[in-house]
């Protein structure tokens, strides 16, 4: 029989600590959002987005979904109990950052007129996520 891998928790707290990764998650927030949205919004290349995302994703706190070119990424808790409080309590915190806020209003505008950004040109919006993964927490 298998040992149960533990979870690692130096990767979770590594994986907040870089203020990108910080700002995507508040992005991210409720909803599943295609990456194009994170490079007009964060203003970065798109390398480096994914590579911030791969990093979330290899910490265990989001998921990706291919959709014909788009990639979607959403939050997922964590299997363990804390950092899933942890995850929550940085997220609710996030929310009342003004660079956060100021992120966030960025991408209502993007949503409201994709047709004003290049990047966006036929890009889904950001849909609302039921995680149903975290009903038990």
């Amino acid at each position: 029989m298998a040992a149960k891998k533990a979870y690692d928790i130096e990767r979770f707290f590594q994986a907040l600590g870089d203020n990108t990764r910080l700002r995507l998650l508040n992005l991210m927030g409720d909803q599943e959002i295609c990456v194009c949205y994170f490079v007009e919004i964060l203003g970065g290349p798109q390398p480096k987005i994914s590579r911030h995302l791969a990093y979330l994703r290899s910490a265990g706190i989001v998921e990706a979904r291919r959709e014909s070119k788009w990639m979607h990424y959403r939050i997922v808790m964590p299997p363990h109990i804390g950092a899933t409080q942890v995850l929550r309590q940085t997220l609710a915190w996030l929310k009342d950052e003004k660079t956060m806020q100021a992120d966030k209003a960025k991408l209502t505008k993007a949503c409201c007129s994709p047709s004003k950004y290049a990047l966006l040109e036929g890009a889904p919006l950001p849909t609302p996520v039921n995680d149903a993964s975290c009903e038990a927490c």
